[in-house]
């Protein structure tokens, strides 16, 4: 025990030393650790210890001399939060502010005005902690901020209200347009208002779970003037993890809050990057020679937040998140559903699905989501319904090669050595442009796509395109074949600019990306003077174009590669989902001006290697697979036998033999949704439940469910999992999921569509009408906050009324209001006691 406590003791000088405290005075600056400070603290009412006296490990001090941290050490073998309450009582009795724990291996500051102990990678230096001394941050100023769908605007353009043109409804699309005006819409308001919610249950780590396209930029942006307008933030890192997102966020964050706050990329202004009030940086820009220890520190940001979080702090890089101490947010695209269930180290490491397990199920623990749910959620399914996203036309195409590669027999060819000597290799899909090369079924995979994409509705071209291929080599192959079936079809109008390949070798490849989504790659279509879009129709690459990459125009995604990661897949087919409005202003006849206005209505996802039907039928989301690894990055392709066309004795044309199209309606696909068939198809086949339902006996079939099915180690059937599985934001009983298995009813409702049937009920049976309607948001403001906020329900049991001043959900300026009310906010909780089923909607 000696020895551990004298190790930690020598770690923790050294990382004092190394953060510039000293222990004695130097030619220059006087000692500012006192060791070993003798206390009493008798006065404070102590009830941590029966002592009432004690001693300071170590005594920081600020240049005037007055204490600015405790810190505590423990012995090697003990956790140093052991002492967090001893510590809290020194730091008190010595008017110290904050808190260091260290066992010399790991350590924790804790801010004492602020909240939890943060662990930390290094010690903080004098001027850090005086420079956050100076920094009082007020919790509840965020949990008070009103956020309404005007947030962003407000700082893009304050007056905007009282504008003549958008006053005048007719102009006032086109004013929201011309000065990119973001308005927040319902769901991205109630993310932030679910990191309110979240600040006042005590918690400073949030995960956003946000489908690609439903605007998580925007979202952050509103996270980032949420602190920093309240002054819980001085300052924000913003991390990405490649440079294209990082220029990318720059440009929408600038465009959103630069009127309030100053957005800055780090490595652009490496020397004044301090003046930032959000920073941008690559995570491994940081990581360089560990520079964001010499550069930065802990103490630097109040806010982190993490885009695609499940990458840009995955292995190594969460050590850049972990050194600041402050507010964490990660935002991923990426669900988790699908791997909740499995256990990475029952996967075999040939599995690609291990590395994906690790970093998601890590990064929900990163951000306090212990029951694997995030803080806010929508997901493409919640998009679609809603009207901000599209699904896919899904084209299953494949050729006669590419069926045979798919099946479980694989593709057979003979192949004669040098001497002579024949032999049959078997190539399945994995091979393909690995080991096995066909420029046949290439030619086939543009033939098709060329044949049957998607055209611009305004000028009738190919519409935009991406395609996704197995490596560079590939890309390069597949791109040179595009561009001259588009010099023989569209003569004179694309000169080898038809496709490009944007993949890491090639110059320039990022700006490429960029100029493609901004409609300027290799100049403007020559289909139609004045029509601002894209000369290059198409862009072929491996892996560079599959996140975080906007181009809502988008209308055709080709998959000429397969895909074994879930992960993959969904950002992958993310990239079409935008929607989008077509336009261009002509002159008619009649010689007047009018604008084509054509919406986006779908996008074309051409599967060329039985993807969708891998993940909707074949991949197993609960038992091992036995897959090749991953490879790392955009491999050139090559690599173990190569098969060469000239050497198949049996080798001939590949036509195509398969092409079917499928629309996927609003429920999405299989990866895009988690629902319960397993449940559902288990009960159907039970003959006592079945007879059960049908003599109307429910109560006997619940019995007999929570009996026989419900907790068993098989499948684990629970009522939780279950209302996970339908995305029922509220409470749901058996009887419920017994009726819509059975058809009783057609829907289950959640929670905003069951307040709104019971706030209409209530409207209607009492006669709330014109004379009332200034009360009516009022009213049902009210009455949805009680349903759903046990707070509001103890305010008004207690009458204390008073609490409302920081209530985030109806505060004491509108209960005045409707108190007005013939009734008031009494009469309403009276009639909800009387007739609404409270308990559906906690």
């Amino acid at each position: 025990m000696v020895q551990k406590e004298a190790k930690a003791r020598i770690k923790i000088n050294k990382l004092l030393e190394l953060a510039g405290w000293r222990f004695l005075d130097d030619k220059n600056r006087k000692a500012n650790i006192k060791v070993e400070n003798y206390i009493k603290y008798e006065e404070l009412g102590d009830n941590f210890e029966k002592s009432k006296k004690g001693f300071i490990d170590f005594l920081l001090l600020d240049k005037n001399k007055k204490p600015l941290a405790v810190l505590e050490a423990k012995s090697e073998d003990i956790h140093p939060l052991s002492a967090k309450d001893q510590a809290r009582k020194y730091a008190l009795a010595e008017n110290a502010r904050f808190v260091i724990l260290s066992n010399g291996n790991v350590h924790y500051l804790w801010d004492l005005k602020l909240g939890d102990p943060a662990q930390i990678t290094s010690f903080p230096t004098e001027e850090d902690l005086t420079g956050k001394s100076k920094f009082v941050p007020n919790p509840l100023e965020i949990i008070r901020e009103e956020v309404n769908d005007d947030y962003i605007v407000l700082t893009q353009k304050p007056n905007y209200k009282a504008d003549p043109s958008f006053l005048d409804e007719d102009k006032r699309a086109s004013f929201i347009k011309g000065n990119q005006l973001k308005f927040l819409r319902e769901y991205q308001i109630k993310a932030l208002k679910s990191i309110q919610n979240s600040v006042k249950n005590g918690k400073n780590r949030f995960l956003f779970e946000m489908a690609t396209g439903t605007g998580k930029t925007l979202v952050s942006a509103g996270v980032c003037k949420l602190f920093l307008r309240t002054q819980n933030a001085k300052r924000i890192l913003f991390l990405v993890d490649r440079i294209e997102l990082e220029n990318q966020a720059w440009k929408n964050l600038n465009n959103m809050l630069k009127n309030d706050f100053t957005v800055k990329i780090y490595k652009e202004n490496k020397e004044d990057w301090m003046k930032a009030d959000v920073l941008i940086s690559t995570v491994q820009s940081l990581m360089v020679n560990d520079k964001y220890k010499e550069v930065f520190s802990p103490t630097d940001f109040d806010l982190i937040i993490s885009d695609e979080s499940h990458r840009s702090i995955g292995g190594n890089s969460r050590a850049v998140f972990e050194y600041f101490v402050g507010h964490k947010l990660g935002l991923t695209a990426t669900p988790k559903d699908y791997l909740k269930n499995l256990d990475d180290k029952t996967i075999s490491e040939m599995d690609p699905r291990k590395w994906e397990i690790r970093q998601l199920r890590d990064t929900y623990l990163t951000f306090g989501c212990d029951q694997s749910e995030p803080t806010f959620k929508y997901s493409l399914t919640d998009g679609v319904k809603d009207g901000y996203l599209i699904n896919p036309l899904a084209i299953d195409a494949r050729t006669d090669i590419t069926t045979q590669l798919l099946s479980d027999k694989g593709y057979s060819v003979i192949v004669e050595d040098e001497n002579g000597n024949k032999e049959e290799k078997i190539y399945l899909h994995k091979d393909f442009e690995k080991e096995f090369f066909s420029e046949k079924t290439n030619e086939t995979f543009c033939k098709t796509f060329i044949a049957n994409a998607d055209k611009d509705p305004i000028t009738d071209e190919i519409g935009k395109t991406i395609i996704f291929c197995v490596s560079q080599d590939h890309a390069s192959k597949i791109t040179n074949i595009l561009n001259k079936l588009a010099s023989s079809k569209f003569p004179g109008k694309y000169n080898s600019d038809f496709a490009v390949q944007v993949t890491s070798l090639v110059q320039d490849a990022q700006q490429m990306a960029i100029n493609f989504s901004n409609n300027n790659l290799n100049n403007h279509t020559k289909f139609k003077d004045g029509y601002i879009s894209s000369k290059t129709r198409v862009c072929v690459t491996v892996g560079m174009m599959t996140t975080g990459y906007d181009c809502e125009d988008l209308l055709n995604i080709c998959l000429m590669r397969p895909i074994f990661s879930p992960t993959d897949f969904v950002q992958i087919k993310g990239r079409g989902t935008r929607t989008f409005k077509f336009s261009f202003k002509e002159k008619n006849d009649l010689g007047e001006v009018e604008e084509v206005i054509k919406p986006k209505e779908r996008f074309k996802l051409f599967d060329f290697f039985g993807n969708c039907e891998y993940f909707d039928e074949k991949f197993d989301y609960g038992q091992v697979l036995k897959l090749p690894k991953p490879y790392k990055g955009e491999q050139r392709g090559g690599g173990g036998f190569i098969v060469k066309e000239a050497d198949y004795e049996n080798f001939n044309q590949d036509p195509l033999k398969q092409y079917a199209e499928e629309q996927i309606g609003i429920e999405g696909m299989k990866i895009d949704r988690k629902l319960f068939e397993s449940f559902s198809d288990k009960i159907k086949k039970d003959k006592f439940i079945v007879s059960k339902i049908a003599d109307k006996e429910y109560e006997d079939a619940e019995e007999y469910i929570k009996l026989k099915i419900l907790d068993k180690p098989t499948e684990f059937f629970t009522l939780e999992k279950l209302r996970k599985a339908l995305k029922i934001d509220r409470r749901l009983n058996l009887r419920e999921i017994l009726e819509y298995v059975f058809g009783k009813i057609k829907q289950l409702k959640g929670k905003d569509a069951l307040m709104e049937d019971e706030v209409q009920k209530f409207i209607i049976t009492h006669k709330v009408g014109e004379k009332d309607i200034h009360y009516f948001y009022l009213i049902k403001e009210f009455f949805k906050a009680y349903l759903i906020d046990r707070e509001l329900q103890e305010i008004m049991e207690t009458k204390e009324y008073q609490r409302l001043a920081t209530h985030p959900l109806f505060n004491m300026q509108e209960f005045r209001k409707l108190k007005e009310w013939n009734g008031g906010p009494e009469f309403i909780v009276s009639y909800i006691k009387d007739y609404v089923p409270i308990n559906k909607f906690l």
